[in-house]
């Protein structure tokens, strides 16, 4: 499948960052970060909190040109989507996961995993190796099957091009990102963010500081340096719940991807599971050849 060129030769290109909730909230919404890089410079030029999936669905809608790196499954593993006897080809099986409830998506999945051995019970995509992320049949901590199931069929209703797996809007591009992915390269596996505000501890500040910094130095293999404003610097360093400093991670990602050949996508990516922008495909390929 080629992919769209995006042409905005009098600007730099939008860039969009999104840490997406399945069930967003005004207390704990869908936080975007827009930028856009010159050369290996990216600046943040806002964050914008989405607090219902109608304001998601209308952030999708403005016109292009744009990329975007969205922090949720695109596919599921080819392995579930064959025992389950799901279609197999992915737009035909994003529409039937959309008609499904989350419940019978939940029963489903747990079926197939009480089918299988202990610590083999859920099934996974070629890129959650590489990545180091979460099956995207994964129901629960977190519930990224429900964030699949809430968000790509929005991407789908707005016309929205999903690299390396459906073109619609050459102008609008979206990938699928893992914050974590750059977090990790950047200091380990130190945690910087929770939800409970009983393990918002000053570690994770400090953890949060060395990755702003990080970002800021360009210490990434993705050769990027991330130019922010005092108050934003401030703003990602005291969230402690972390869903902006994801959403710039995000936004990192997509920088990197608009000056990639394929968006940064593997040559060949599975059609029907997808890839997450930035994970290392090289000894993927070499498997699948």
């Amino acid at each position: 499948m080629s992919e769209p060129t995006l042409a905005c030769p009098d600007a730099p290109l939008p860039l969009l960052g999104v840490d997406f909730s399945s069930a967003p909230t005004p207390r704990k919404p869908i936080v975007l970060a827009r930028g856009h890089a010159v050369g290996g410079l990216l600046r943040l030029d806002a964050i914008e909190p989405l607090p219902d999936l109608a304001a998601f669905s209308a952030t999708l809608q403005q016109a292009g040109p744009w990329l975007g790196v969205f922090d949720l499954p695109f596919g599921l593993p080819r392995e579930l989507v064959a025992a389950l006897g799901w279609p197999q080809a992915w737009l035909p099986l994003m529409r039937h996961y959309a008609a499904l409830s989350r419940a019978e998506i939940r029963a489903c999945f747990a079926a197939f995993c009480a089918a299988r051995p202990a610590g083999a019970k859920f099934a996974h995509r070629a890129t959650d190796g590489p990545a180091g992320s979460s099956p995207s049949m994964k129901w629960v901590n977190p519930p990224v099957a429900y964030m699949l199931h809430a968000g790509v069929p929005r991407l789908l209703e707005a016309g929205v091009t999903l690299a390396g797996l459906h073109t619609a809007d050459p102008q609008r591009v979206a990938l699928e990102g893992y914050p974590g992915l750059l977090a990790r390269e950047l200091i380990g596996t130190r945690s910087y963010k929770s939800d409970e505000r009983a393990k918002q501890t000053p570690e994770r500040l400090i953890a949060r500081k060395d990755l702003v910094d990080a970002l800021e130095q360009g210490r990434s293999r993705l050769g990027l340096r991330l130019k922010l404003r005092h108050a934003q610097r401030d703003a990602l360093v005291a969230d402690a719940r972390g869903d902006r400093l994801d959403a710039v991670l995000c936004l990192v990602q997509a920088a990197w991807a608009s000056t990639q050949p394929r968006h940064g996508l593997p040559p060949v990516p599975d059609p029907l599971e997808g890839w997450i922008v930035t994970a290392p495909w090289a000894k993927a390929c070499r498997s699948a050849a």
